[in-house]
């Protein structure tokens, strides 16, 4: 703790002393996760080196609880916490993505049917204002809107420099069942009366075409008769299709994505048995940054996370292969927590669900990628979804804060970041990323 105090004097004492209103921009060790914008004026920006925050502080077996800073990798937080047979209540899917990334772009995964984001998981953020102030923020106390506004705002609130999240009891190995379905009613109920009974660890699944519904359940187990892991010749979302079970130890469970959900490349087992173990999706996105400037947005396929009530899904799946038809789709069930406080209050009036499917379209490559963007914000809006703002945004201005809580984030960024110069939400994640001027 007495190190972490000292890097958090450093950088609060240089926020303190900076002069002007020009953006900045934090300094990581990690590649960003979003997807790659060879324009996003980040690059040029003024940075604040945070890339020394990055280690497991407190971990509290018989509290089940963890302390970190946000440049903490979920690979390194698995492996410290498998030592007391515990692990985050979810756990994202590439190694390399920190935890404060999982709750600035509201991280899920399989366990997000009974628990949410990572970010429902935590209890308390220690965040520094743009003044270089520090607050404690929690659900209970003074700052508890600026806890709830933290969640999905890209870091343009505020740095979070210490993280408290509660955990669960683990096992050694994982095994997946495989079940298969040929209709998106019947995978429907399956996913419903798993989101019931509670029965499982795990639960996401791969579409992999309109008559092949594939639910990977997962559970804990304390012995496996065999193990595979995915980072090497294996692909994950093509074992679903043709197995029926398996087994991974915790970990590889965890990171099986970490290749590529549905985009993983190279596919042929010749080239995986030769580069599948250089390959990966940080190599992937560390290479798109360093070689951004002779990159075009034309060349990076459309990636979008969407999430869909449920009781809309035939609603948007009748709609998606009618207008884009791409396969496979990856389905992560995630539980609303509660009405989130970054949501409009308007927008989900009408949207009663605890349910959502967040849908994952990865790799599509097709000629106009941002017609298929703005295709999809707009049936989105439609059925009352949305999506994750880590692909290419082409919102209007109005159109965003229809969506995303414009009183509540303006109320925060009074506090936090008066100044502005961790850019605000819409210019960040709609304008900046793309290489536009703020409106």
């Amino acid at each position: 703790m007495n190190v972490h105090e000292k890097k958090l004097k450093r950088i609060t004492e240089q926020l303190k002393i900076r002069e002007g209103k020009k953006p900045l921009t934090l300094k990581k060790r990690t590649v960003s996760h979003v997807v790659p914008k060879p324009a996003d004026k980040k690059y040029t920006d003024e940075k604040l080196d945070i890339s020394d925050f990055d280690e497991i502080l407190e971990i509290d077996p018989e509290k089940r609880i963890c302390t970190a800073e946000p440049g903490v990798t979920f690979e390194k937080l698995v492996d410290a916490l498998m030592e007391y047979n515990l692990v985050p209540q979810v756990v994202s899917e590439l190694k390399t993505i920190t935890i404060g990334g999982a709750v600035a772009g509201c991280s899920i995964e399989s366990m997000s049917y009974k628990y949410g984001g990572f970010h429902d998981s935590c209890l308390e953020y220690e965040v520094v204002t743009a003044k270089g102030d520090v607050l404690v923020c929690t659900p209970e106390n003074e700052n508890n809107l600026i806890f709830q506004m933290m969640h999905g705002t890209f870091g343009t609130l505020g740095i979070i420099t210490k993280l408290t999240f509660s955990v669960l009891p683990a096992k050694k190995y994982v095994k997946v069942t495989y079940q298969k379905y040929k209709s998106l009613e019947d995978y429907k109920a399956a996913i419903w009366e798993h989101y019931e009974k509670k029965d499982l660890d795990f639960m996401d699944g791969i579409i992999h075409s309109p008559v092949e519904y594939v639910i990977s359940e997962g559970r804990f187990v304390d012995d496996a008769p065999y193990t595979h892991n995915y980072d090497w010749t294996r692909i994950y979302y093509i074992s679903t299709r043709e197995r029926t079970e398996d087994y991974l130890t915790t970990p590889d469970y965890f990171f099986r994505y970490n290749n590529g959900v549905t985009n993983v490349y190279p596919k042929s087992f010749v080239f995986r048995l030769f580069f599948g173990r250089i390959t990966s999706s940080n190599v992937t996105l560390r290479a798109a940054s360093i070689f951004r400037k002779i990159l075009s947005d034309k060349q990076i396929p459309v990636t979008v996370d969407t999430f869909i009530p449920f009781s809309r899904m035939e609603d948007f799946m009748e709609w998606y292969i009618k207008e884009v038809n791409h396969f496979p789709l990856w389905c992560v069930p995630y539980k609303v927590v509660h009405r989130y406080e970054w949501i409009a209050e308007d927008f989900l009036k009408d949207v009663q669900d605890e349910l959502f499917l967040d849908i994952a379209l990865y790799g599509l490559r097709r000629e106009n990628p941002e017609y298929y963007y703005n295709l999809i914000e707009k049936e989105l809006k439609e059925i009352g979804a949305i999506k994750t703002l880590i692909s290419t945004n082409l919102y209007t201005e109005d159109e965003f804060w229809q969506i995303f809580n414009k009183d509540h984030y303006e109320a925060v960024k009074k506090k936090t970041d008066p100044d502005n110069i961790f850019r605000d939400l819409y210019d960040k994640t709609c304008r900046a990323a793309r290489g536009l001027e703020a409106t």
